[in-house]
């Protein structure tokens, strides 16, 4: 059987995720802003995933504001911020998921004035730079990730929040990859915008949120309608919502188990690695994902290796899903100061709650077949 290990790229939807959608692909079928019974019928569950989403975070359910994914959510998020504004600074992380590095250059090309937060050799917030980077003037908004895509490492993203707060600025979090991974509050994160995404906690594709403080001033990218605070026109995507909600609540439910389960295979993955001398981990020395390793075997391509080991029947990413394909070394590593020649031989294993042991022995017992070629 077929090993998928790419757990950060997308998860499978949870079948109770799915029984809990189906009744709303039949029927209530009505608008949710109909004020007649089907209307109604359709609004009652699009507050109750709203409640659901809001308890994974710590947030109050009127500040959950459903897009289509967490590229739409970074990006309400970055260009609702800036929109109308005087052009001041946009900060955000070296390291970051490429619908913030591309949303935020994009402002740059408007006149913005647009910098990258350093990070550390671990992927870790450069935090003597950070501090001198806010102090020297006016900022309108820092994004951090609360944990990478590629490596897992994990950003103390809290704190941040005074520094950015300081310069008179909001702090945006991407948390697209550490829901349903860690316990995560907006308290916590120091967040005063947080993105999620649904398809990433076993719930469906097309389906985010961009939680969003009570006193950040926001624009809308998308006009025509009143829907979400005015802040995302358009008719609210129900049976995905209704996934996203109860995806939510068994991701809280079950976080412990969860993590406890994938941190087991991780152990026993890099424990495996690192008897491969020819093997590099990256962010090895820092707090990362229970779930995710990042690696590079010596003397291959990363997507070469990643088609030979598909071919075994293990599904892995050389990086980013995002950015698959490009040819290039990952952003990530790069960022972190790792030789471009090692990171463009990157492999990301990510678990989710179905591997198993075995898998993770097969997967050592390709790999170390490909080391010896």
């Amino acid at each position: 059987m077929p090993a998928y290990l790419d757990h950060n790229a997308t998860t499978p939807v949870d079948p109770r995720v799915i029984d809990a959608m189906l009744p709303y692909l039949k029927g209530p079928y009505g608008n949710p802003s109909s004020l007649h019974r089907f209307g109604r019928a359709a609004r009652d569950g699009v507050e109750r995933a709203r409640a659901q989403v809001a308890a994974l975070v710590g947030a109050q359910p009127q500040e959950i504001i459903w897009t289509s994914g967490g590229t739409e959510a970074n990006n309400l998020a970055l260009k609702g911020l800036c929109t109308g504004k005087p052009r001041t600074r946009l900060l955000y992380g070296a390291t970051e998921h490429p619908a913030v590095m591309e949303a935020a250059e994009s402002l740059g090309r408007d006149g913005w004035v647009v910098e990258r937060i350093a990070m550390t050799a671990d992927g870790l917030v450069d935090w003597p730079a950070f501090t001198t980077q806010c102090a020297t003037g006016s900022v309108r908004l820092a994004s951090l990730m609360r944990a990478n895509n590629e490596t897992g490492v994990v950003q103390d993203t809290a704190r941040a929040a005074p520094l950015v707060h300081g310069a008179g600025g909001w702090l945006h979090v991407d948390a697209t990859q550490a829901a349903g991974k860690l316990s995560l509050s907006m308290t916590d994160t120091g967040a005063d915008l947080l993105t999620l995404s649904s398809h990433k906690l076993y719930g469906p594709k097309g389906i985010g949120a961009l939680v969003v403080k009570a006193g950040v001033d926001l624009a809308p990218l998308l006009h025509g309608g009143a829907q979400e605070r005015g802040l995302r026109g358009g008719t609210e995507n129900l049976p995905a919502i209704v996934g996203f909600g109860l995806a939510a609540e068994l991701a809280l439910l079950e976080l412990e188990a969860r993590s406890a389960q994938v941190h087991a295979l991780q152990q026993q993955l890099e424990a495996g690695l690192r008897n491969i001398p020819a093997v590099t981990i990256f962010g090895a020395d820092a707090q990362r994902l229970a779930n995710t390793t990042q690696f590079a075997l010596s003397g291959w391509d990363g997507e070469a290796l990643l088609m030979h080991l598909d071919r075994k029947g293990f599904a892995v990413s050389s990086g980013s899903a995002c950015a698959s394909g490009s040819g290039e070394p990952s952003h990530v590593l790069l960022a972190m100061g790792i030789d471009p020649a090692i990171a463009k031989g990157a492999v990301r294993v990510s678990f989710g709650k179905g591997n198993t042991t075995d898998e993770v022995r097969s997967f050592l017992e390709a790999l170390q077949g490909f080391a010896k070629q």
